[in-house]
């Protein structure tokens, strides 16, 4: 097969780097067409899985986050039939949520437009979302650490039990309470406008700032997953300056 315009070579440690900088973009986009975090992170997972399949032979797309974010908005909608058929009647809502988005899937012919247009509107108003719904003051402030690592930062289960030295099984029930709190709770996925903006925004700050210092403060003994809980907090920092520049305390603290 002959190299396709716009493609780059891609090597194992391209495709992580795209995974570590659109990760958190693309479940935001499906969280907000689908309505539910689980949905949306399975998906993009299985995009990211179908990535490292076909990327080292057909190269990265010239927009891998549309990539990305069309492959995981097929494989929801997939998920999504499959469960209406059984008489889900969540899933028969998602699915009809996702149709009414134009969410659906593309003929073989759209798949290469879709995949270089898909996602890239709105994709920094929905990342906000995510951030400030993963640091809701109805969740724990242990349960608001883990969601930012594992929705924004990629992060798996196992990574960020080390990094905060607590067994992946612990970890994993309380990353399953905070989703399940977010749904039941129903907690808004939107960014608190006028007078809520300060203080919620002081939250998801000290977030950042937590997951900084706990990577800080790590010793030689605690492992790479500790210590590069700073880069990941600085990354994340940096992401919500440039998303909300007009916002000094967010802007100023992360340059």
């Amino acid at each position: 097969m002959g190299e396709r315009r716009g493609y780059e070579e891609a090597t194992d440690a391209d495709i992580a780097r795209v995974f570590r900088r659109e990760y958190g973009r693309a479940v935001a986009v499906l969280t907000r067409t689908f309505g539910n975090i689980d949905i949306a992170e399975d998906a993009v997972q299985d995009a990211f899985a179908a990535a490292v399949q076909h990327w080292p032979s057909a190269g990265i797309p010239p927009s891998p986050a549309g990539w990305i974010i069309t492959t995981a908005r097929h494989r929801a909608i997939d998920r999504l039939r499959r469960e209406a058929s059984r008489e889900d009647k969540h899933a028969q809502a998602a699915l009809l949520a996702a149709a009414r988005s134009g969410a659906g899937p593309a003929p073989a012919a759209e798949e290469q437009f879709l995949a270089e247009q898909s996602g890239v509107e709105d994709v920094d108003d929905d990342t906000l979302r995510l951030i400030f719904t993963c640091c809701h003051p109805a969740l724990a402030g242990s349960a608001q650490v883990a969601l930012t690592l594992r929705l924004l930062g990629g992060l798996t289960t196992a990574e960020i039990a080390r990094a905060f030295l607590v067994p992946e099984a612990t970890m994993a029930q309380r990353l399953v309470r905070a989703k399940a709190k977010i749904r039941d709770a129903k907690i808004p996925y939107r960014v608190p406008q006028g007078a809520d903006l300060p203080e919620r925004l002081q939250s998801v700050l000290a977030v950042v700032y937590l997951i900084f210092n706990e990577g800080y403060t790590a010793g030689p003994a605690d492992g790479p997953e500790r210590t590069e809980l700073c880069t990941e907090a600085i990354r994340l920092g940096r992401l919500l300056a440039s998303l909300m520049p007009d916002e000094p305390e967010a802007a100023g603290c992360w340059r």
